[in-house]
């Protein structure tokens, strides 16, 4: 069943009021970030300070494997960025859009 209560003009505001596919789908792409846990206890974390997989592991209680898997994830995303000391790698959050995302959504949960 179709309900066409929309006038014309209404329809033509909606329809304008809508991001472009393109936009759409780089949102969803970025919402997808925070769509595992695993990722926002790393984001979490990094918004506190510059770390490295062995600490993010050792703090979270998480492998170090998965640490590094969710941490391409975020790079491949551009939402954190790393620097290299010696053998180290160090991760830190690049987009500053990515605390006020994760303040939105805890304070959304509770």
């Amino acid at each position: 069943m179709i309900c066409l209560t929309v006038s014309e003009q209404q329809e033509k505001y909606v329809r304008d009021c809508l991001p472009p596919n393109g936009i759409l789908r780089g949102a969803a792409d970025y919402f997808f970030i925070f769509s595992d846990s695993t990722r926002l206890k790393i984001l979490c974390a990094l918004c506190s300070l510059e770390l490295c997989v062995g600490d993010l592991s050792y703090i979270l209680n998480i492998n170090q494997t998965t640490i590094s898997h969710q941490l391409k994830i975020l790079r491949d995303n551009q939402i954190v960025g790393c620097r290299r000391y010696g053998k180290i790698v160090f991760y830190r959050i690049i987009n500053p859009s990515v605390e006020k995302t994760l303040t939105i959504g805890v304070e959304s949960a509770i």
